[in-house]
């Protein structure tokens, strides 16, 4: 292990999926296919937006920075895992593992605040229609969203820091995908029990306080659908809601339970595939989830491939 100091390390190795090496290839293929699907599918719901001008509403533009934190969370761990997959470099410097840390927790403190505004808009709008222009407006979507955005660095900055000022001088081997706060813990050599105190408290008002409040949003919501007079449009609200609450179950869950406990006493490979569910299948289903269920999303959609096909024919 390299060191200055004795005890700063200068960079660590990742040790991502090399307990499996005779399937190295296949999760290369499957993790490229869903990371170049995951960026054209929430490049495509960013441009739409953008050029549709009936779309600037709250309810899509919500959406807009959710294809834009989804793009750029999945950015910050999957070309660093699909080059530690294709090749003999599992080294990450100390540096780097600190930027990839700082944008995980960026995206990820983001993500959980934005997916809570976006419930709320949903349940403003239908179980107080009359109201909603005054509830949602622009002035409050724009708070709602510089609100992610700042806790988001908030959070990043404080907890990157602290982790980093903690003093490295064990094994430099971080058996997991990412640098993710978890994983770094494990290979520091003093105590942490004041920042698992932190961890945990962070973890409830983070990650399990909005997830409630999303819950409760819904379940209003469904009380509402139960009212409606259409037989189909109860089926049709039901589906959507259903897949909204399982999307973000998905999340936040397995956010929680890696985050609630650092030190926790799962075994590598069940943080691994925690992991992923919320680092890599959540930005994929997000934009089929919250789109292509949308009439106006696929009209929009459908206008955009039009453009694209005529300006391919000019």
């Amino acid at each position: 292990m390299k060191r200055q100091n004795q005890s700063s390390v200068v960079e660590f190795i990742l040790l991502g999926f090399s307990d499996f090496p005779e399937l190295q290839d296949e999760i290369f293929g499957v993790f490229l296919v869903i990371y170049l699907v995951t960026l054209m599918g929430n490049a495509t719901i960013i441009a739409a937006i953008l050029l549709d001008q009936t779309l600037h509403i709250p309810m899509y533009l919500f959406l807009q920075n959710l294809s834009v934190v989804e793009v750029s969370f999945s950015a910050a761990i999957m070309p660093e895992m699909l080059v530690i997959l294709t090749t003999e470099k599992t080294t990450i410097s100390f540096v780097g593992c600190f930027a990839q840390m700082y944008f995980i927790l960026l995206y990820g403190v983001n993500e959980c605040f934005l997916l809570g505004a976006m419930a709320y808009d949903r349940f403003s709008a239908i179980c107080h229609p009359l109201t909603y222009p005054m509830i949602m407006n622009k002035r409050i979507f724009v708070k709602l969203v510089m609100f992610s955005w700042v806790s988001g660095v908030m959070v990043a900055t404080l907890q990157t820091s602290w982790v980093f000022s903690f003093p490295f001088c064990g094994p430099n081997v971080i058996n997991h995908i990412s640098c993710e706060t978890p994983a770094v813990l494990e290979l520091v050599c003093a105590d942490i029990s004041l920042f698992e105190i932190y961890a945990f408290t962070g973890t409830i008002l983070i990650i399990l306080l909005p997830f409630l409040l999303i819950l409760l949003s819904y379940l209003r919501i469904l009380f509402a659908i139960l009212k409606m007079p259409s037989t189909t449009g109860r089926q049709k609200a039901f589906s959507t809601c259903a897949s909204h609450v399982t999307s973000v179950t998905l999340f936040y869950g397995t956010a929680s339970m890696t985050y609630l406990q650092p030190k926790s006493s799962y075994s590598p490979v069940t943080k691994k595939l925690m992991s992923l569910a919320y680092t890599l299948l959540t930005p994929l289903q997000n934009p089929l989830i919250y789109s292509l269920r949308n009439h106006e999303m696929k009209r929009a959609l459908v206008k955009l491939w039009r453009k694209a096909g005529v300006l391919h024919t000019v």
